[in-house]
């Protein structure tokens, strides 16, 4: 009983794209902290973040599964046999409900906006990524994502324009780049979403061209403009940003692989999340 129930957690965290969900979890932390949240607040808001993720990693694999089995996805554990699409289903929905609980013990604004996001992520799963909308909630919700944090605070407010841009551009380079390793797979089993119609090359392109306009956005946003009350450390990391969009774009035109453009474009998504942490105390205004 005991080795059946582990092996079950096992195959739902497996199933719950536990990398994407730590990072976007990590951020959420980084990004509570850097705004001056509360401790009991921001433990609140991660915990929620967290389960919110796993009901949007979980329900992909769920709603995937059978197309998993069609290309040999031996890496997913539904794909497998090893946990049920019953139990996914289950974990999913438990998982959701649980985000938007701990969202409400911080205050209405957090529970609407973090409901916004997840409904967001999950139709995504339901649909979207299959039609060239797929790249809408990668941007709304990545461009809410700071407000969570904002939301979280003694004195509860949206996120400045300029972190909305900054998320959204992480969001749409993220999606961009995410499925340039499953382009092929994805086609055999129906799913074109964006980036599949408008083929590897161009979408690593714009993408790389996303990571420069949030990175410029995340440097001159907290200085309101002006260049000469940037500091030193945003100007360094604007110049990683710049520089991993070039050698992006570089590579498109050496016909590289997809893994390798995908992990470029990660690298660079990475900074600009550290550049959004780094002027958290600056995010609403």
């Amino acid at each position: 009983m005991i080795g059946a129930a582990a092996r079950t957690v096992s195959g739902l965290w497996r199933s719950s794209h536990p990398g994407p969900t730590l990072v976007v979890t990590a951020l959420a932390a980084g990004l509570a902290l850097a705004s001056g949240v509360s401790p009991v607040s921001a433990v609140l808001m991660v915990v929620s973040v967290f389960a919110g993720q796993l009901s949007v990693g979980i329900s992909n694999d769920a709603l995937d599964a059978g197309r998993d089995r069609t290309v040999g996805r031996r890496d997913k554990p539904l794909a497998r046999g090893e946990i049920t699409v019953r139990a996914a289903w289950f974990a999913a929905a438990g998982s959701f409900a649980a985000a938007l609980a701990f969202s409400a013990l911080v205050g209405l604004g957090l529970l609407v906006a973090h409901a916004a996001f997840l409904c967001s992520a999950w139709s995504y799963n339901l649909g979207l990524k299959a039609t060239r909308f797929s790249i809408l909630p990668y941007i709304f919700s990545f461009g809410l994502f700071p407000s969570l944090a904002t939301l979280s605070s003694a004195e509860p407010q949206l996120a400045a324009p300029w972190a909305w841009l900054t998320g959204a551009a992480l969001g749409a380079a993220l999606h961009l780049t995410n499925v340039l390793p499953d382009l092929d797979d994805d086609a055999r089993t129906g799913i074109r979403g964006l980036p599949h119609r408008m083929g590897g090359r161009r979408s690593a392109r714009i993408a790389a061209a996303t990571v420069f306009l949030g990175g410029l956005s995340a440097t001159l946003g907290p200085a309101h403009g002006r260049p000469d009350e940037v500091p030193a450390l945003a100007w360094l990391l604007f110049g990683v940003v710049v520089l991993v969009a070039v050698a992006t774009v570089r590579l498109v035109h050496t016909g590289h692989s997809g893994r390798v453009l995908f992990r470029l474009v990660m690298c660079a998504a990475l900074v600009l999340a550290v550049q959004l942490v780094a002027s958290g105390g600056s995010l609403t205004g």
